[in-house]
């Protein structure tokens, strides 16, 4: 029990070193106009970036975090990409229609697709009756409710439609041109800049409101 005990305080110890280190290498790094990007710009940033001016969006930002992200606490996440708050963490996840019509196989009508992108808070519990009736009054109760019934999708399905791993997936650039649902939580934020995936694991895009509201055109919903 003793060795176990000491196992866990050496590896909580390392995290924090780690995560001190990204905090220090994020504070004495120069300044740079927007958008900024990582040193080691790889082709995902690239190409996402190429992606983001097309589509008008001039304020944006990468940053390369360390392998242990996700073993951190949100406050140090928030502290080593300078967000304003633990609520700007955001997270798109994709989600299935399991009881979509027979005929509903892809992701042509955005009214009423097979799968959905969805942009929520790390810190929000997301709603998923909240989307189902927003769909359903979106197609103005032509589709029967129970036809809407979402759910996460299997991990390989998201890989296959967005072309991004668990942990990796962002709205941008995917290979399949997957509806996005943003909650609105997100909408109504200040200052108006968040975080989400970037496209690789270790690999987060800050991107401002407005102008990803103008370039995704995401469905706004009160979904958290």
């Amino acid at each position: 029990m003793e060795e176990a005990a000491a196992a866990a305080e050496l590896k909580r110890l390392q995290i924090d070193i780690l995560r001190r280190i990204s905090v220090l290498e994020s504070s004495i790094l120069p300044e740079s106009s927007s958008p900024s990007l990582p040193e080691d710009e790889s082709q995902t940033v690239s190409r996402l970036s190429a992606i983001l001016r097309s589509g008008g969006v001039k304020d944006f930002s990468f940053k390369r975090v360390a392998p242990d992200y996700y073993d951190w606490p949100l406050e140090s996440r928030r502290e080593v990409l300078g967000a304003s708050s633990v609520d700007h963490l955001c997270k798109s996840i994709v989600l299935v229609n399991t009881q979509a019509s027979s005929n509903v196989l892809d992701c042509s009508d955005r009214n009423n697709s097979k799968y959905y992108v969805v942009v929520v808070q790390y810190t929000a519990r997301f709603n998923a009756d909240a989307v189902k009736n927003f769909l359903y009054s979106l197609n103005e109760g032509k589709i029967p409710k129970k036809r809407f019934n979402l759910r996460l999708a299997p991990e390989e399905t998201s890989i296959e439609l967005t072309g991004f791993e668990h942990n990796a997936v962002t709205c941008v650039g995917m290979k399949t041109s997957i509806p996005v649902i943003l909650d609105e939580a997100i909408a109504k934020l200040k200052p108006d800049f968040f975080w989400l995936g970037g496209g690789e694991i270790d690999l987060k895009l800050g991107v401002r409101t407005s102008e990803f509201l103008d370039f995704v055109k995401p469905f706004v919903v009160p979904c958290s």
